[in-house]
Formats: C-alpha cells, sequence, structure tokens
C-alpha cells in the first residue's frame, strides 16, 4: 500500500490539473490549498495565499461576503452560486461557485470552493440576448428569413404519431400551457412551432430557449432581464419574457431546469409578471408557455429534476411524441420525403433507396430519431453521384455495420432450435427475458424507457424483472 505522504502527493497533482479553481481554508479560514486555477482566475500568486487568512489576503471581503467564512460559521454548504467581479489584476469575472465545510469524524475542520470560470459563457448569454432583443423588434421581413414549422411540415402515417398531431391542434385552438415529451430527435420544436403558429398568437413572437445550454444563473437573467447594477456589468435589458409578450415561449428540456429557477417560473405562470434581477417593479406579461422534456415527465418528478407543482402546471394539454422505432411504418415515408428535400437543395436526382437498404432501416433502432434518419439520409446524398439509387455503398460502414447487427439480432429469434429448450413455453420465456435484457441494457437500465419499447406498463415490467 502506498504511503499516506505518496497519496497526498498524487491528489495535490490531480487537484492542481483540473480546469475548475480550488480553494481549501482550515477551521480559522487559513488556506492550506489553492491550484493554479483558482491563482489564474483571481489573479493571484499562490504563494501569496498559501498559509494566510481569507480576510488578509482578499481585504474586500468580510464574515458575510466570504463563501468559506459563511459556510464555516453556518456548516451549510452554497452551491452554485453565481458571482461577477474585478479580480486582483482588474479583470471582470464571472464564477459559478460551490462551497461546502469539510467534516472528519463529525469536526469542522475546513471548507473548500470549487469555481467555474463562466465568463464567456456569461459573455455569450449577453450576446443571445441582444440577438434575441434585435429580432424581437425587428420588422415584420423577418418571417421571410427565419425557418417557420407548421402541421403541413409533420409527417407520418402512424397511430401513434397522428394521435399526437391530434392533440397539438386541439392544443392550438387554446391558450393553455402545454408539455411536449419525446426522446432527442423527434421533432419537439416542431411541434411547438406548429402550435404556435395556428394559435391566435400567431403573429407574435415565438422563442425558443434550451433550458440545458446555460448555468442556472445566467438562464434566469435570459428569462427574466437585468437591470442596472444588480451584477458587475449589469445592464437594463428585458428577459424572453417581456420579449415574447403577447406570444409563445419555448422552454426546451425544462427538467434540466434548477429547481431554484423552477420554483421562480412556477410564480410566474401563477401570477403572470416578472421582476427583472436586482429590479423592484414588476412587470405584467402575456406569454403562453409551451415546455418539452426528453425523459418522462413523472419519472423526473418521482428523480426530483423536476418540481412537482410545475409539472401540475405545465402539464395543462400533454402531447407525447412517439419515438421513430415506434413508428417503423414511417421509416420509408420520411426517408422518402428527405430524399426529395436533399435532391432540390443539392441538385441531385435520386429516385429511391436500395432494397437492402429498407431492410437495415426497418430493423434499425434509431435512437437519434427523425434528427437521426435525416442526417443519414443527407450524408449518403452527399456522397451519391450521378446514380439514382441510395446502396450501403453510399452510407458511412459503421452506421451499416450498426443496422446490420441490429436486423441480425431481430432475426436471431427465429432461428432458436426448441430443442435446445424443452416445450415452447420455456422457448417463448428465453426470448422474452433475452428482450428485456437487451431492452434494459440500451436504455441503461432505465424501467419506463425500457418498458416503453417493449410496449408494456412499468408495472408489468418491474413484476417481470423480480421473477426473472
Amino acid at each position: 500500500m502506498k504511503s499516506k505522504k505518496h497519496l497526498m502527493a498524487l491528489l495535490q497533482i490531480i487537484l492542481q490539473s483540473v480546469e475548475e479553481g480550488i480553494h481549501v481554508v482550515d477551521e480559522n479560514g487559513s488556506t492550506v490549498f489553492y491550484n493554479k486555477a483558482m491563482a489564474d482566475l483571481e489573479g493571484m500568486q499562490v504563494e501569496d495565499v498559501l498559509g494566510k487568512g481569507l480576510l488578509e489576503v482578499f481585504p474586500s471581503l468580510n464574515e458575510d461576503t466570504s463563501t468559506h467564512l459563511r459556510v464555516l460559521k453556518t456548516g451549510r454548504p452554497i452551491v452554485d452560486e453565481s458571482q461577477s467581479y474585478l479580480n486582483n489584476i482588474g479583470k471582470e469575472i464571472t464564477t459559478v461557485n460551490t462551497t461546502i465545510p469539510l467534516i472528519y469524524l463529525n469536526e469542522k475542520i475546513g471548507a473548500v470552493e470549487i469555481a467555474k470560470n463562466i465568463t464567456k459563457i456569461k459573455h455569450l448569454s449577453e450576446e443571445i440576448l441582444r440577438l434575441q432583443q434585435q429580432l424581437t423588434a425587428s420588422s415584420p421581413n423577418q418571417k421571410n428569413i427565419i425557418k417557420r414549422y407548421t402541421f403541413q411540415d409533420l409527417h407520418g402515417k402512424s397511430p401513434e404519431f397522428l394521435m399526437a398531431v391530434k392533440m397539438a391542434k386541439r392544443a392550438a385552438a387554446s391558450n393553455s400551457s402545454v408539455l411536449i415529451y419525446g426522446e432527442t430527435g423527434t421533432g419537439k420544436e416542431l411541434f411547438a412551432q406548429s402550435i404556435h403558429y395556428q394559435s391566435n398568437r400567431s403573429d407574435k413572437p415565438f422563442i425558443a430557449q434550451n433550458c440545458a445550454a446555460l448555468p442556472e444563473s445566467l438562464l434566469e437573467g435570459i428569462l427574466f432581464g437585468t437591470t442596472k447594477g444588480s451584477f458587475t456589468g449589469a445592464i437594463d435589458r428585458p428577459g424572453i419574457f417581456e420579449q415574447a409578450n403577447g406570444g409563445t415561449i419555448l422552454l426546451d428540456e425544462i427538467n434540466s431546469m434548477g429547481l431554484l429557477l423552477q420554483s421562480k417560473l412556477l410564480r410566474v405562470l401563477q401570477e403572470g409578471y416578472i421582476r427583472r434581477i436586482g429590479g423592484l417593479k414588476d412587470v405584467p406579461i402575456d406569454v403562453r408557455i409551451i415546455a418539452t422534456t426528453n425523459e418522462d415527465p413523472l419519472e423526473a418528478v418521482n428523480r426530483g429534476s423536476l418540481r412537482k407543482d410545475l409539472y401540475y402546471r405545465l402539464n395543462v394539454v400533454n402531447i407525447n411524441i412517439p419515438s421513430l422505432k415506434e413508428r417503423r411504418d414511417d421509416i420509408l415515408l420520411l426517408s422518402e420525403r428527405f430524399i426529395n428535400t436533399f435532391n432540390q437543395q443539392l441538385n441531385k436526382e435520386v429516385w429511391m433507396l436500395a432494397a437492402s437498404i429498407h431492410k437495415h432501416f426497418l430493423a434499425y433502432s434509431w435512437p437519434g430519431n427523425v434528427r437521426e434518419l435525416r442526417n443519414v439520409i443527407e450524408g449518403a446524398m452527399n456522397l451519391i453521384q450521378e446514380e439514382h439509387i441510395l446502396k450501403e455503398e453510399h452510407f458511412p460502414p459503421h452506421i451499416i455495420k450498426a443496422m446490420a447487427a441490429e436486423e441480425k439480432g431481430f432475426g436471431a429469434i427465429g432461428q432458436m432450435d426448441l430443442s435446445e429448450y424443452g416445450s415452447l413455453k420455456e422457448l417463448l420465456e428465453a426470448i422474452e427475458a433475452d428482450l428485456i435484457k437487451s431492452a434494459m441494457k440500451k436504455h441503461s437500465n432505465n424501467i419506463t424507457h425500457a418498458a416503453k419499447e417493449l410496449k408494456i406498463s412499468r408495472q408489468a415490467l418491474q413484476h417481470k424483472l423480480k421473477n426473472q
């Protein structure tokens, strides 16, 4: 076993190599570890901080403003707190910090702060706000520039898909909140835009915001706006709630939004007004919310990533978009439409898919759904020359290999030898166990998603797993 001294040396090397800034103090507030990333962030030299008290090195802080000292005093962690400030060399930086107490044998021995530099992300979010503001204020001619989707862009004939379209059309006739559930790549934004552009808000703004793209502190500013002086560099700027007033906001991946921000969003939905960050004025807003999630909403509620009260507030109209593997009848139909689309865009004259590709496409599970199908077709259309039929040679080898492997898996069931199992019942039980095992593996043991693929209830799958 390595010596304690050796292990400590290894730990020092690891902590010095990470991108996040790390600052550890003892129970008295004196620095015991300060890595180079934190030194670069704060414009300090490591040797000027080690072994010294926080207030000695950072005289602008006090017991109330220092997150280290607050955690030492209260014993409670501070998670994902955003800070914008001028560092020691006068450079403006924005960080998201998490500070937690260090406990050993029930004794408080210090505190560690982990800081992530999001200055570039903050600047990017400011640019997003600026561009969104310009977009909303631009002339009506913008409608000819921005791609808008309507129900005419939703293609399919499977019963599950047609039911989702039917629900969306009904939603377009009301102003109620909508919650759309579908795997990544199923076309959730297409449904959201279709609802908006067939509603009585169609002449008002439609603004989409991905809730997983930015830290919670920056997302709050984008949603609700900022007031000059609310933090370093902040200016008076409306958020997308004000920009979309009278229209629709799409909150994509709502389950990725922080719980604190979810509670603020719930208040906005209930009370009908927003307050900019740092502001005192309540601004009334009239905005319809369409939210999407790429995981089962009830699963997200049970897991704690989606507030139950917000779920019920958003889930007035519920739309479940089936995955592509649940609507296999649409695979070839969509393929034909994508071929026609790229014929026009790439000036090609492709007629169809080869019969062998049909088999591959129908057997493949399409984890990326319609988006993956479109990308696969687009890639093949770029490779084909003067030919008129898309064949295996026009698709990347790894794609064909993956499709062939899944096709072989489907075919293997029919090749099982009954004599190896003794009876038809035992053979069917073996097939069922194999399919359940495969579905659970594919969905990382997520029972809800596996049950959906197997087209059985979650409770039935749990019962079968228990009896295997």
